[in-house]
């Protein structure tokens, strides 16, 4: 199996200890899913969707990785579950959430994943991080760079670099 460069995780935190469950999530990301090749600043931001609930942190990895899609899906469930997710409600409060933004240019919608993530654009708390570390990466579909997404973006919601 070749190597996929350029594979995009969103990580975010907003119960327990943020700054320890993300630097779990790294950690079982590099043993179980692929190399890490870039991570992004760690960045405080204001829930999206129920906001009734604590800020997240957020944090984007690029990632190099010969598993498919499916299996890094799998294995990012495996993580969030070993690390203590529970899931109660859609955009709700969480330990730990890995999202797959892109896997380099793979388009594909199944009952399972969507590649590309279908709302990277209308996050800025995915933009934000996803641009400090990929401001020219390409959308497959859009044909816009993150940073182009970040500038176009519609969320005013706040997005502050901590770290």
């Amino acid at each position: 199996m070749a190597i996929t460069d350029r594979v995009y995780l969103l990580l975010g935190s907003n119960l327990g200890d943020r700054f320890q469950v993300l630097e779990a999530a790294r950690e079982a990301i590099a043993q179980e899913a692929g190399n890490i090749n870039s991570q992004s600043a760690i960045y405080e931001t204001e829930p999206w969707g129920i906001t009734d609930q604590p800020a997240f942190l957020n944090q984007v990895l690029e990632i190099s990785t010969s598993l498919l899609p499916e299996d890094l899906l799998r294995i990012s469930l495996n993580i969030e579950h070993q690390l203590g997710r529970v899931r109660y409600e859609r955009w709700g409060a969480r330990v730990i959430d890995i999202d797959m933004l892109y896997f380099g240019q793979t388009i594909m919608d199944s009952p399972r994943l969507t590649l590309p993530h279908p709302r990277i654009q209308d996050r800025r708390f995915v933009l934000a991080p996803l641009a400090e570390i990929a401001s020219g990466f390409i959308h497959p579909l859009l044909q816009k760079t993150s940073a182009q997404l970040l500038e176009d973006c519609p969320d005013t919601s706040a997005v502050s670099k901590i770290s």
